[in-house]
């Protein structure tokens, strides 16, 4: 059997609708994973296959737990995978740190930081009882240096996303459930649309080149290296963090 056979498993997939999550998805579901996603938008086009997409607002963290419940009472089980992707910049765009307004930072954090706390929280209990899981958490190179947004909020959200990755690993590793971060380079997606237009030309062959592989990812590219944290290549990783960025 491969070790990317995800045959019986079931995976659960913030913000899968759009860009990396849907990716995401298609990948798991090609390799036989039933697979649940949520995100507040429709998918485009509209998904195939095994995969389930609920609508779900994760700034609202009660939402976001009745979700996972939801899963695991429609499956009769505990969620294998967990995918803590949902996340951005909210619409925002690089403005001076001190013309941020407090609504602006608590969402951008809320929609990063807190829906990957509450979701965690809530598979947490069903994975120790099963004393097996993976989560797999999407930060960002924004989690190791400073954002190319230039969205304070969007940069100190991630890095702490990634230590409560690192957090997670120390704390459930003796229950069998590794925790893992996918931190993506510039990946040019329907999400990314925005913060791409708003740099110059000059500003767009300036990312490129700063890249060794001379290109942009692609979200499948993404999928490719959760589905690697996930599976049992990784049987022994916990608590790091993969930088898919094309080399800097």
């Amino acid at each position: 059997m491969s070790m990317l056979d995800f045959q019986g498993k079931t995976v659960a997939i913030s913000g899968a609708a759009l860009g990396l999550g849907r990716a995401i998805a298609i990948r798991f579901a090609a390799a036989g994973a039933r697979v649940f996603g949520c995100d507040i938008s429709d998918p485009e086009p509209p998904f195939e296959g095994n995969i389930v997409l609920d609508k779900v607002d994760l700034l609202d963290r009660k939402a976001g737990a009745k979700w996972i419940a939801d899963i695991e009472a429609r499956t009769g089980r505990g969620i294998d995978i967990l995918v803590c992707n949902a996340g951005g910049v909210a619409g925002q765009l690089k403005k001076p740190f001190e013309d941020v307004g407090d609504e602006e930072w608590d969402r951008v954090v809320d929609i990063n930081l807190g829906a990957a706390f509450a979701l965690c929280r809530a598979v947490v209990p069903a994975m120790k009882q099963q004393k097996s899981g993976a989560i797999v958490t999407i930060t960002s190179g924004a989690a190791l240096q400073a954002s190319l947004t230039g969205v304070q909020a969007y940069c100190a959200s991630k890095h702490a996303m990634l230590g409560l990755t690192r957090q997670l690993a120390h704390e459930l590793g003796p229950f069998g459930i590794r925790v893992n971060s996918v931190a993506p380079g510039f990946v040019h997606t329907t999400s990314t649309d925005r913060q791409w237009a708003s740099y110059s030309a000059d500003r767009q062959a300036e990312i490129v080149q700063a890249v060794a592989l001379k290109r942009l990812g692609t979200p499948d590219e993404i999928a490719r290296a959760v589905m690697f944290f996930a599976s049992d290549l990784a049987s022994f990783v916990n608590g790091q963090v993969l930088s898919v960025d094309g080399g800097k």
